[in-house]
């Protein structure tokens, strides 16, 4: 090899380390609770929930960094609804192996985001039973509809704003995108109503009351 040549050699392969490292050492800024409350849909409200997705990634390295839940909220006497979509910063957003999952809050709701049940990681990195697996965990709490704002409906969507653990129900996205409910099946975000607000109607549906959480800076 003469010297020409192994200028080239050696500025490609330094090139390509630093390309994958720079890949591997994206920030985590996307999860799925890797647990629920325990007590279905009761998250404690927007701030409940945005308090497990900080304390879950904190404990699991991630540092400097707010996180929020990926949830929607009805509004009440002056106070305007809460969209999921709103909530999330401006992206983009890696997995737990840093991979791209989103560029921005536009890609993240359309049909190019990187979402699946490969992809949708909890914060430990690791994978989300989905339909077939026992027990089936793809149900994942949103509220939302397809574009990350509020569920609409005259009934509850967002089980009394993630307080109750009995009566309402639950807009629920597959973070596997596999179904057997219609064109909403392969939604990630609003694929169905759940039974329930309780953990037992969460589980009687596929899912086990985890949500998405996101970096918002």
């Amino acid at each position: 090899m003469n010297r020409q040549t192994f200028v080239v050699v050696a500025a490609v392969v330094s090139l390509t380390t630093a390309f994958l490292s720079g890949a591997q050492t994206q920030p985590m800024g996307f999860f799925i609770t890797s647990a629920g409350s325990g007590d279905g849909a009761n998250l404690g409200g927007l701030a409940g929930a945005d308090k497990q997705c900080q304390t879950l990634a904190e404990a699991a390295g991630s540092r400097g960094r707010v996180w929020r839940a990926y949830l929607s909220a009805t509004g009440s006497g002056s106070e305007k609804p809460v969209n999921a979509r709103d909530r999330i910063g401006t992206g983009p957003w890696y997995n737990a192996k840093g991979v791209r999952v989103a560029e921005n809050v536009g890609d993240l709701h359309s049909d190019n985001n990187k979402l699946s049940k490969e992809n949708s990681l909890t914060e430990k990195g690791a994978v989300v039973n989905g339909r077939g697996d026992n027990p089936n965990m793809h149900d994942i709490l949103t509220g939302t509809q397809a574009d990350g704002t509020l569920a609409p409906g005259p009934d509850d969507t967002t089980c009394k704003n993630w307080t109750s653990n009995g009566d309402g129900a639950a807009m629920l996205g597959h973070h596997d995108r596999q179904g057997i409910s219609g064109p909403t099946a392969t939604s990630w975000n609003a694929a169905h109503p759940s039974r329930g607000c309780s953990q037992e109607n969460l589980r009687g549906t596929g899912g086990a009351g985890l949500f998405y959480c996101f970096a918002a800076k």
